[in-house]
């Protein structure tokens, strides 16, 4: 390596790296992949930190305590949960590095592939300085509640890029009619509302994440986990409204499977929150819901995904006419 390209290297690592490398578009798939995947990971590792009673293992923010960046011996097991928590938060910053240096790289250059992958790189900033605040509130229920909400909204960004690094980047064809556009979009409203008012249940539940008195949301659990089923009642009968609409119009064969993905995670979901909801809340299937949660929320933006398609963008060819002109000239 010379000294210029030191130079290039320091100023522009990523125009650096994708000089030098093009990565086979299976490379950026996974690539996209694994920062989806890692995306779920942090949430169900969440769930478990807070089902463990860990939420404050770590008493402080941005260190483990006031002295020290880790946690020690003296803190048991919640110390160790908590802390091994915030070390993946690493492995997910690793995983969206990867992706943002793989779709970077690509040839040619897609740069709305590449601000996907930014993208999830600011929200899991913002989301780990939100996560030091729960801990230095004492794990108060409406920021545990929205540190949720943004890790959804990171799975959402992870799940469009997975997408896009299967088409191109011809402008969107829709696939179906607007009248089961509209029908989509209005399943994933009532899924947005879903999930919003799980958290909700949680905040007001028994699972306040650490073993200490920890605020609660003033409202009764039960009642909210009854909405919180009626909610998701209507996701499955819109779901399998959908399906039957999508088999009257003879919908293409991609959005009749991702919305049968659905239901059939619906399916499952539902069965764990009745059953967790009938044995007083087990741990481990308050865990498994939650995993749930993430799988119901990547199937239903699967379903919108697929109601249209966007090819490789056409390179013109000139024709015989047009090469014996430039010929010419």
């Amino acid at each position: 390596m010379t000294r210029a390209d030191a130079v290039a290297a320091v100023r522009n690592p990523l125009a650096f790296i994708a000089a030098r490398w093009t990565p086979d578009p299976k490379t950026v798939q996974r690539a996209a992949l694994a920062a989806l995947v890692m995306s779920v990971v942090i949430v169900v590792t969440g769930g478990a930190v807070r089902l463990t009673g860990s939420g404050l293992g770590c008493p402080t923010w941005p260190k483990c305590t006031e002295d020290s960046i880790n946690n020690t011996a003296e803190m048991g097991i919640h110390g160790y949960i908590e802390f091994g928590n915030r070390m993946l938060t690493y492995v997910l910053c690793a995983a969206v590095g990867w992706a943002i240096i793989a779709a970077r790289s690509e040839k040619p250059y897609r740069r709305g592939l590449t601000r996907l992958g930014w993208a999830q790189f600011w929200v899991v900033m913002g989301n780990a300085v939100l996560g030091g605040i729960v801990v230095l509130v004492g794990l108060n229920p409406y920021t545990v509640a929205a540190h949720f909400l943004l890790s959804t909204v990171l799975i959402a960004v992870a799940t469009v890029m997975w997408q896009r690094t299967r088409e191109g980047d011809a402008a969107p064809r829709p696939l179906v009619g607007k009248a089961v556009q509209q029908l989509v979009r209005v399943l994933l409203v009532v899924t947005v509302l879903l999930i919003a008012v799980g958290t909700v249940v949680t905040g007001a539940g028994p699972h306040a994440g650490d073993s200490s008195e920890v605020e609660r949301m003033p409202l009764d659990w039960e009642n909210v986990s009854k909405l919180h089923a009626v909610l998701a009642w209507i996701v499955v009968t819109l779901t399998f409204a959908l399906w039957f609409v999508l088999k009257a119009v003879d919908a293409p064969r991609g959005p009749l499977s991702r919305t049968r993905d659905l239901f059939l995670v619906l399916l499952a979901q539902g069965a764990i929150g009745y059953v967790q909801y009938f044995t007083d809340l087990p741990e481990v299937l308050v865990g498994a819901h939650m995993f749930g949660s993430c799988l119901v929320w990547i199937a239903t933006l699967r379903v919108l995904l697929s109601l249209r398609e966007r090819p490789s963008a056409e390179i013109e060819v000139p024709g015989p006419a047009a090469e014996s002109t430039l010929t010419r000239a």
